[in-house]
């Protein structure tokens, strides 16, 4: 196999027309730069350089391997300049996983503003339906980041790192002409006789709502379970019952209904970042979470 370096020391002999001349520009001696060649030379079977006066040039084989060598030289830059870009954040290929509220309200925000900032990041995005598939995506790898809803007292996958984005409220959805609907804002036992219309599969976003309840002493009596927040909006407006929908989930507000503020307490489900513990550190990463907290923000 043809040695790299020394077909890089070759280059150098052609461009600069002597061993001499190479020798200096390399930083070698004449005597290194001649055995460098000598040894291409066995390496390639054929003589590469001949003697013209007191220079060389090069044989045909000669300089069919310094227009390789002039190709992989091109190459090499390229590769540590691509490096350098990918060690700073400029360029990458980030693989998230995300669940659907959050996707208008979070992660497209976070996208355009990477992609203004970084264009040539590229964000792989696939949509999960369960935060066990998205925890195990980022532990084995498949993916780089996931956003995730995890109970207070959850505790995280083993090799994920989980941190807190943004507290998402829940918000009281009730029918038009509710004897609640003139309020500014709601506090939640206000609500313990009402028929609830069920918005959240079992899990923590679904807890979050029953903690909040049951603080106040009472457990919300459903009527009606819908496990989709337009959906629920929908049982709603059709007077089935109120409902507690998270901000992020809110949408585009059905005309039949009415969204009021709930306080003491606030039922609330709290949006984590999850990455792999054990991933290196990568610039790319860690300007899509930036991203993401400042789409977070509430002035956003």
């Amino acid at each position: 196999m043809l040695d790299v370096r020394r077909m890089q020391v070759l280059r150098a002999v052609v461009g600069c027309g002597s061993v001499t001349g190479a020798a200096g520009a390399l930083g070698y001696t004449p005597s290194a730069v001649s055995q460098q060649i000598a040894a291409l030379e066995k390496e390639a079977g054929v003589d590469l350089l001949e003697r013209v006066g007191r220079g060389v040039r090069p044989t045909a084989a000669g300089l069919l391997l310094t227009e390789y060598a002039d190709a992989i030289g091109r190459q090499v830059a390229e590769a540590e300049t691509a490096l350098a870009d990918l060690v700073a954040g400029r360029i990458g290929r980030l693989s998230v996983r995300y669940f659907a509220t959050a996707g208008a309200g979070l992660v497209a925000p976070a996208v355009a503003r990477l992609r203004e900032r970084h264009p040539g990041i590229r964000i792989d995005l696939a949509l999960t339906t369960g935060t066990g598939d998205a925890l195990a995506d980022v532990r084995e790898g498949r993916a780089d980041l996931a956003l995730v809803v995890r109970g207070a007292d959850e505790p995280p996958g083993n090799g994920v790192r989980l941190a807190p984005l943004l507290d998402d409220p829940y918000l009281a959805v009730l029918p038009r002409g509710h004897r609640l609907a003139g309020r500014r804002r709601l506090r939640l036992a206000e609500l313990a006789e009402e028929a609830f219309v069920g918005s959240e599969w079992p899990g923590p976003c679904l807890d979050a709502q029953l903690d909040a309840c049951a603080a106040v002493g009472f457990r919300p009596r459903f009527a009606v379970r819908s496990e989709d927040y337009v959906t629920a909006q929908g049982f709603v407006a059709a007077g089935l019952g109120v409902a507690l929908v998270p901000r992020l989930g809110l949408g585009s507000r059905h005309p039949g209904v009415v969204v009021k503020e709930v306080r003491d307490p606030v039922p609330v489900r709290t949006l984590h970042t999850a990455v792999r513990d054990s991933a290196p550190p990568q610039a790319a990463l860690d300007a899509f979470i930036d991203a993401l907290k400042e789409a977070a923000e509430p002035s956003h």
